[in-house]
Parts: C-alpha cells; sequence; structure tokens
C-alpha cells in the first residue's frame, strides 16, 4: 500500500538522512579537489618544516610579543602605535622605542597585525603562531618579501634606481641558493650589474650616443665608451625627467643595502661585507619561489597572461597549493584594482566553479580587495562567497566560517557548489556533496532548496537523482526538480 505522503515517509527511512554532515568549508573544496603528482621535495640538506619554523619564530620573536602586548594592551581605535603605546610597550617588553617601532612594523608585513581601515587587530597569523608551523613560515615569507621596506634605502638614491636593484635582486638570490655556500660579494656585484643592465635594455632604457652608459659585455670589465663605469647610476639623462643631474650612485652602495636588508630579515648572513650565505630559512624560501616560478612557467594554458577567466579555468585542476602559486603570479602582473575588477566579474559569470575559483583567487589578493569584495555582498549569487570571504579575511577559521551564514544563504551556496560539481566533476563527487548539506535530512535539504530561488536548482536535482544509486532518494529528488520545474509546492 503506497502512503499519501512520500516526503514523510522518506523522512522516516534511516537510509535517507543525512549522516555524515561535513562543514560548509569543506563542501567548497570538493569540486577542486583532484589527484595530483607528489608535491616536490626541497633540496637535499634543508631542515624539516618544525626546525624551519622554529628559526622563523626566532626572526619574528620581538614582533610576536609586541602584536600579544598590543592585542591586550592597546587602544584599538587607531591603526598606527602611537607615541605614548610605544613607551608603554618598550617599558612593559624590556626593548627601546626604536625596538617596538620595527617589531610593529614586522608584525604588520608578517600577517600577526592586520588593518582594517584605521583600525589594528590580531591577525589570523598569530593566534595559530605556537601551533601551526605552515602559518609562521607563510608569516616570515611575507617578511621575507618585504625586504626592501624593512630596511630603508639609503635617502639620497633615486627610487627608480632603488626598484631596479629590487627587481634584480632574485637573481642574486638565486646564485646564492644554487652555490649552496658562501659567495664573494664581487662576484655578487658582477651578476648584479649584469641583471640591472638587461632590465634597463628590455625596457630600452639604454641611453644611446654621447651620454651612452657601458654595454653589459663592457661592464663585466668595470669599463665602458660611456663616461659613467657603472651600469646603475642616476646621471643618465633622461630627457623625460626634468630634474637636474645628481653624482651617480654606484651599484655596489645598492648592493650593500640589500644585502643588509635581506641579513636583517633572517634570510642571510655576511662575513664582514666579504661573502654572503644563505641561511636555511633563505634558502628553503628562494627554493619555495622558484618552484612557484616553474609551475607558474610550466602551465599548459600560459595562465599569467590570460585573462581572469581564463587564468582562473586554468587552474581549475589544480590543487590549492600551485593554484595560489598561479594566482600570485598573475596577479603580480596587474595592478590590484584592475585585477579585482576582473575577478569580481569573473564571479558575476554563469559558472559555479568560476565563482568559488575567484574568490579564491581574491583571498590571495588579501586586504586591497577588501572594499569591492564587500560592496558585492548585495549581490545574492556573490552574497555567501562575500560573507566567507569577510570572516577569513577577518581571522576566522575557515572551517568555522561557514556560521556568518543563514540557512538560507548556506543552502544557496550549497547549490552553487553542487552545480560546480555537477559541470565539472564527477558523479561520486555530487553524491559526497550531499553530505555537506546543513539540513538533517534529505526532505528537509529538498524542501530548503525548493524555495531557495537559485537558477541552477532544477539541474542540480536532476543530476543528483541520476548519480545516487538509492531509488527512493533518487525518486524523492526528481520529484523535487519537477515541483521546481513547474513552479508546485
Amino acid at each position: 500500500m503506497t502512503s499519501r505522503k512520500p516526503d514523510e515517509q522518506l523522512a522516516r527511512n534511516s537510509r535517507l538522512r543525512l549522516v555524515r554532515p561535513r562543514s560548509l568549508a569543506t563542501a567548497r573544496r570538493a569540486v577542486t579537489t583532484r589527484r595530483t603528482r607528489p608535491a616536490p621535495r626541497p633540496p637535499e640538506g634543508t631542515p624539516p618544516p618544525a626546525e624551519l619554523a622554529r628559526q622563523a619564530r626566532a626572526v619574528l620573536a620581538d614582533a610576536v610579543r609586541i602584536a600579544r602586548w598590543a592585542a591586550v594592551e592597546r587602544d584599538p581605535s587607531t591603526a598606527p602605535l602611537a607615541e605614548r603605546a610605544q613607551e608603554r610597550a618598550a617599558a612593559a617588553l624590556e626593548l627601546t622605542p626604536l625596538q617596538v617601532r620595527v617589531g610593529w612594523d614586522r608584525a604588520r608585513l608578517a600577517g600577526l597585525v592586520e588593518l582594517h581601515g584605521d583600525t589594528a587587530r590580531p591577525g589570523w597569523r598569530l593566534r595559530a603562531w605556537d601551533r601551526d608551523d605552515m602559518a609562521v613560515l607563510r608569516g616570515w615569507v611575507a617578511l621575507f618579501d618585504a625586504w626592501s621596506l624593512i630596511h630603508p634605502a639609503p635617502g639620497d638614491v633615486a627610487p627608480t634606481a632603488v626598484a631596479e636593484v629590487v627587481e634584480a635582486v632574485p637573481q642574486v638570490l638565486s646564485l646564492l641558493q644554487l652555490s649552496a655556500g658562501p659567495v664573494l660579494v664581487p662576484v655578487l656585484l658582477d651578476l648584479l650589474q649584469q641583471r640591472v643592465a638587461e632590465l634597463r635594455e628590455e625596457r630600452c632604457e639604454v641611453p644611446y650616443g654621447s651620454h651612452a652608459g657601458p654595454r653589459p659585455a663592457d661592464a663585466e670589465h668595470g669599463h665602458g665608451s660611456g663616461p659613467d663605469p657603472h651600469p646603475l647610476t642616476e646621471s643618465d639623462p633622461r630627457p623625460e625627467s626634468g630634474t637636474e643631474d645628481r653624482p651617480g650612485v654606484p651599484v655596489s652602495l645598492l648592493l650593500d643595502w640589500a644585502l643588509e636588508g635581506l641579513s636583517a630579515v633572517g634570510a642571510l648572513t655576511l662575513d664582514k661585507g666579504r661573502s654572503a650565505t644563505l641561511t636555511p630559512l633563505g634558502n628553503w624560501a628562494v627554493w619555495v619561489k622558484l618552484e612557484q616560478i616553474c609551475v607558474a612557467a610550466q602551465s599548459p594554458a600560459g595562465n599569467i597572461e590570460q585573462s581572469a577567466e581564463d587564468m582562473v579555468r586554468g587552474c581549475a585542476r589544480l590543487t590549492p597549493g600551485p593554484a595560489r602559486a598561479e594566482y600570485r603570479a598573475w596577479l603580480a602582473a596587474r595592478t590590484v584594482s584592475s585585477a579585482v575588477t576582473e575577478l569580481l566579474a569573473v564571479a558575476r559569470g554563469e559558472d559555479a566553479l568560476l565563482r568559488g575559483l575567484a574568490f579564491e583567487a581574491l583571498r590571495v589578493v588579501g586586504a586591497p580587495a577588501e572594499p569591492e569584495v564587500r560592496a558585492a555582498a548585495d549581490e545574492p549569487s556573490l552574497r555567501p562567497y562575500v560573507l566567507l570571504w569577510l570572516a577569513e579575511y577577518e581571522g576566522a577559521d575557515p572551517e568555522d566560517a561557514a556560521d556568518v551564514l543563514t540557512r538560507e544563504e548556506a543552502t544557496w551556496l550549497w547549490v552553487d557548489t553542487a552545480a560546480a560539481v555537477a559541470d565539472h566533476g564527477e558523479p561520486q563527487l555530487l553524491l559526497r556533496h550531499l553530505d555537506s548539506a546543513v539540513q538533517g535530512t534529505v526532505p528537509a535539504l529538498l524542501e530548503a532548496v525548493r524555495v531557495g530561488g537559485h537558477p541552477r536548482t532544477v539541474q542540480v536535482l536532476v543530476a543528483l537523482a541520476a548519480a545516487h544509486p538509492d531509488p527512493a532518494l533518487a525518486k524523492a529528488v526528481r520529484r523535487a526538480a519537477f515541483q521546481v520545474h513547474t513552479g508546485g509546492s
């Protein structure tokens, strides 16, 4: 005998209960989970992550102490550490005011402190500092990337000259990493001169005529046909500059500045100015950067040069780590504002997979994306993604970020993720995604989905019915799809 209330019968059937619920954050990752080759191993002799993290904690010890003191003692109404607060911190932590200022800057650059408008808050890395070695290493790498901000350049050097050296320093670091030992400063100087000359030539900035500087080949021997023996000086005539020439700045001065800056963040050690050696942390960081470049360079779609949509689509089959490396490389080649605008345009498209991946890329952008992301919260198709992004940005654990969503928003996101799985994944992934619904039973889920208003609801339910091996559940899901399609209740 057939029941007149099939949904009640369905609810009583224990086989059709969602007995293994997972967090919504886990569901968001379901569609991008793929089997890939093992991660590359660091060079032989590299200390294990726990030892590297111990060294990173030592470098950032003062920054952590100041960030923790500020989280408890400091008035959080303004972001800068005021002079009175610096004095109180110095007294409480037994540091000099200069050490407090330096430590505060390091804390901000390493993500131990996050600025939200005019307010400074403890960063998620500070909360994870004692238990998460990878969070510590990522914080140190952020400091390593900002070495030129930690150690200001000489005041009499023009910004263009500084920028050229900063752009050329990775070549110096690569040589140090390949050498696996001390490298004499004159060797590094020769390499830096050549690299700066190449950069200028690539930008067509090598002056011609009677004022031309040396050719790269001549620079190797310290002489040339021009009046300036150094490829990098501030005396090169630039018609567009509109300023008077100043005495030339030898590249050796800027090399000394760069090596001191890298030493200040714990990336290398200096032997009385005669040679430089990468520390284990520095060696590991350079290896990580080179691996990121290799991943990006080997991308089958050439993602760095593509539009945001093509770049995100090209990253769809990468695991999260390599995908983030792709996002960083793509972002580095663009202004932040244009990149964020492009990524949000991708998120507004019809492909749910690209929508989720666009927000993963926006997580890599971080703070500069906040105003535009926050402004998108009023768009129904983006709102759940925006709320999750903001929750994680403000320090929530990714596994707990879904708590900021209402039940309706969580259901909408469940359908959107299911649409991505149905379009790009395998049936088994769709079945696993069923377990991630916030509702406890299939009838409750179907009722929530029916009233949710997602434009892909019918397609998702049809795909779920086709994939599920249980005939009773498949029948109920097909019935729900028909009701949505016909507008029934």
